[in-house]
């Protein structure tokens, strides 16, 4: 098993970074782009929910989304 070079709190300040909010949920994921592993964090700003991914490997914002009407 691949393991995080990045702590989930150091994904975490990343990702309220990018996008400064409130996190709701987060996890580890294997998904495909970057490295295949990221940590994605649902943030909550101003009354709406984004989903931000940060590559677990080398800390790079992957995605910064409205989140969908259907989160999975």
């Amino acid at each position: 098993m691949v393991q995080a070079k990045l702590s989930i709190d150091q994904a975490q300040a990343i990702a309220l970074k990018a996008r400064p909010g409130k996190i709701t949920d987060k996890e580890l994921e294997k998904e495909k782009g970057g490295s295949g592993l990221r940590y994605s964090f649902d943030v909550k700003a101003h009354g709406t929910v984004y989903e931000v991914g940060v590559d677990a490997m080398t800390g790079s914002v992957l995605e910064n989304k409205k989140e969908g009407s259907h989160p999975d």
